[in-house]
């Protein structure tokens, strides 16, 4: 019988897609077991050349810790917060049905309050989502605990944007594989984990700086199928070497362009005296 080893990376994304850092963690961890050795260099990698830092997390990084590690590095945050009974009974008057028919189209209400749990210093700000959807008894209920001071519907809105780290994970695994982690040993797999977080940020680079706007939208595991993973054959002369490619792919003038673009980004060489 073949044992099967699971594992709990961490990863940390920019507003770009790009991957700031990962590392990887044995499967039975809290989803944020060792931030702060994921957190910490990042953070120390903008704290001098970025004025206004954000930062988004998951109902995992409601820690207290985190909180205030955000705070001293000057970080606006929202990060979602598991809901309990105390929570609840503050926005208590939101959560009662509606009076009247219901309605076609979803109801949502905001609300915004300071708490504090028992485990924290102090009080925060938390904001509070609730939407009664059609056919539904109950209302979908979300909290968020943020230091911004922006309304709560646009907190709300900021951190909806979280979202799209999940499709670069999602990305991760389709195009890159990087769940494919067989090694025997863990920091063989550690090591496989970097590799792959190196061949992600490569494809990323290439399609937020080379592809031109028409293609823009391309996903990374199109990106890989049409440009990347594409046969040709190799005609020798003389004096050039020709590729043959077919155009169902990628057409000439497209493939051109992309060369150009890439072409660009490297540094021009140091003038002569």
């Amino acid at each position: 019988m073949r044992s099967c080893t699971c594992y709990h990376p961490l990863f940390v994304f920019n507003q770009f897609g790009d991957l700031e850092r990962c590392e990887l963690r044995p499967g039975n961890v809290h989803s944020a077991d060792g931030w702060r050795n994921v957190l910490e260099p990042v953070t120390a990698r903008y704290r001098q050349t970025m004025k206004r830092r954000y930062f988004r997390g998951d109902a995992g990084y409601a820690n207290p810790g985190i909180y205030e590690f955000l705070e001293s590095e000057g970080y606006k945050y929202t990060i979602r917060l598991p809901a309990n009974a105390v929570l609840q009974e503050r926005i208590g008057w939101l959560l009662k049905r509606p009076v009247g028919r219901p309605p076609h189209a979803v109801r949502r209400y905001y609300a915004s309050f300071s708490y504090q749990a028992a485990s924290w210093t102090r009080s925060r700000r938390v904001v509070a989502k609730v939407e009664w959807h059609p056919g539904e008894l109950y209302p979908r209920v979300g909290f968020i605990v943020t230091n911004m001071t922006r309304p709560p519907e646009r907190v709300t809105l900021f951190y909806n944007q979280r979202g799209t780290a999940e499709q670069h994970i999602k990305e991760g695994k389709n195009a890159i594989v990087w769940t494919r982690l067989s090694c025997h040993r863990f920091a063989a797999n550690a090591v496989r984990l970097q590799l792959h977080a190196l061949a992600y940020n490569l494809a990323n680079f290439l399609r937020t700086l080379t592809l031109p706007e028409a293609v823009s939208h391309w996903s990374m595991t199109t990106l890989r199928d049409r440009l990347v993973k594409i046969g040709a054959k190799i005609v020798r002369h003389g004096r050039s070497i020709t590729f043959q490619m077919a155009e169902v792919m990628v057409s000439r003038g497209l493939f051109k362009h992309i060369l150009d673009a890439i072409a660009a980004l490297r540094p021009l060489p140091p003038a002569r005296c």
